[in-house]
């Protein structure tokens, strides 16, 4: 099993930037496609990035394109989301997950195991 715990979400206003880390344990990151979600009050949770095992393939979110971008450091179980331009409609737990697929897939189905959250808040 994996452990994921996310950290450096908070307060931001509008246009600005907030960078996100994901720290696993219990086994390596390195065998693991690893994804970004997040939730709204009220919503379902959506799909934001995925970055494949080795860091070559990554998926955006359309509404994300441009302004995020995922990434990755096997050698320290580190995996990042870094977010620009950051909108009020982005405020939402945001949840970093393990998939044993590989690929940088988008679907929330084939992850297999996720952290707790960190709260993302965008003020107008």
């Amino acid at each position: 099993q994996v452990q994921l715990a996310e950290s450096g979400g908070g307060l931001v206003q509008a246009g600005g930037s907030l960078s996100l880390s994901c720290a696993a344990s219990g086994r390596a990151l390195s065998m693991y496609a690893m994804g970004w979600f997040r939730q709204a009050p009220g919503k379902e949770r959506e799909f934001v990035a995925a970055i494949s095992w080795s860091g070559q393939n990554t998926n955006y979110a359309d509404f994300v394109k441009g302004r995020f971008t995922i990434s990755r450091v096997n050698a320290k179980n580190l995996v990042y989301l870094e977010m620009n331009s950051l909108k009020p409609e982005d405020t939402a737990i945001y949840y970093c997950a393990a998939s044993s697929w590989g690929s940088a897939t988008m679907t929330k189905n084939e992850y297999d195991y996720w952290g707790q959250g960190t709260q993302v808040t965008v003020s107008s």
